[in-house]
């Protein structure tokens, strides 16, 4: 799993396979100590000009945890050795020897600036939507600007006024079981309760492409564009812009495997980004265990075709969601979705329940969910 970026701030876990996670930690439980159920999804039409909102799609019987970022990478963290870790380093390139039966990393120490070399079996690329070593298989990838970004930040009401809570709580009435999803005329807001007293909030606004800076999608915002956000804000809140890319045609080569948003970039709105890389980590652990280090080029093709199809759908899935939500052009659509005017149809299919291969267990799973 990749080292997250400190401001992915909230995530969804399907609670199905929260059993994958918790076969990973000494103690099981702290996964729920650290996150809350999810069990409603709630679309809502917003009419900016009258002020009203009504229900336009609900799902009942939900199964998500949601989680802030650093509590559930520092749970998975937390229980691996941290001998395996080699912290300060930065990748630079990778070689596959003649024989290909290894693979070289080169890397900088960040204190130093000396050069190492690391020679392995495997390299796995778990390196993020933005992947260096996806760039070194793949020169010429280019992530798709979706034509939109994400206001995003968490509102901690531990201190804050209890009339600003209640005004939040008689607008979602549901919240803290509920993801609410607010789609007005090209643009949508999502919320939904954290644990320990936050709020996690997300305005998806079409506008161009902004300049990116480093190895982030994330844009610092400065404080005269917002300044009252800031002062509501337990971070300081952030512009990410939203990309993902059109499905991959192969995700290993040799000894070199991709895996999470370095082998399939999604937009967020199936809640699949999390989800795939840690079913990502499962099924390329179990292949690795079933065909053996004598096997491997078998191990990494099964793993293939395991996930691709399913994290292909899943991307594009996710994409027609948000050019719907944001009320943008979708081939072979006649017009853009107007959630005033919604369709049972289109109301329906906007309902995380109908994410393609949403509830299917990978077969190579079953021992996980068995001793589960």
């Amino acid at each position: 799993m990749a080292i997250a970026h400190q401001r992915r701030q909230r995530k969804q876990v399907r609670r199905d396979f929260t059993k994958i996670v918790q076969s990973w930690l000494h103690e099981p439980e702290l996964l729920y100590n650290n996150t809350l159920p999810v069990t409603i999804t709630e679309n809502l039409a917003t009419d900016g000009e009258k002020k009203i909102s009504w229900v336009i799609g609900r799902e009942e019987g939900a199964k998500y945890l949601t989680a802030y970022w650093a509590d559930l990478h520092g749970l998975i963290y937390n229980t691996l050795p941290p001998e395996i870790f080699l912290w300060g380093h930065q990748y630079l390139s990778f070689c596959i020897s003649e024989d290909k039966l290894t693979v070289k990393v080169r890397a900088k120490d960040l204190e130093t600036d000396e050069i190492i070399e690391i020679v392995g079996d495997l390299l796995v690329g778990a390196d993020g939507i933005l992947s260096s070593i996806g760039r070194s298989i793949l020169p010429d990838f280019k992530l798709r600007y979706t034509g939109y970004c994400a206001w995003r930040g968490v509102f901690n009401f531990s201190e804050n006024d209890s009339e600003t809570i209640l005004g939040i709580r008689k607008s979602y009435p549901d919240i803290g079981k509920c993801l609410y999803t607010n789609i007005g005329s090209g643009s949508h807001i999502v919320v939904t309760e954290l644990k320990k007293e936050k709020f996690n909030w997300g305005w998806y606004v079409n506008q161009p492409e902004p300049e990116l800076k480093g190895n982030t999608t994330s844009v610092k915002v400065s404080s005269d564009m917002i300044e009252e956000l800031h002062q509501r804000a337990e971070q300081d809140p952030f512009l990410n812009a939203i990309y993902d890319c059109d499905p991959l045609e192969k995700i290993i080569w040799d000894r070199v495997v991709l895996t999470g948003d370095a082998a399939h970039p999604t937009t967020p709105h199936s809640a699949r980004s999390t989800n795939m890389a840690i079913i990502d980590a499962a099924v390329l652990g179990k292949c690795l265990e079933k065909w053996g280090p004598d096997h491997l080029y078998s191990a990494l093709e099964e793993y293939e075709s395991i996930r691709k199809p399913v994290t292909s759908a899943q991307v594009l899935h996710s994409r027609r969601l948000g050019q719907m939500k944001q009320g943008l052009s979708i081939p072979g659509r006649e017009r853009p979705f107007d959630p005033k005017t919604a369709s049972l149809e289109d109301s329906v299919f906007i309902l995380n329940k109908n994410v393609p291969l949403f509830d299917v267990v990978p077969p190579i799973l079953d021992s996980i969910f068995r001793s589960a």
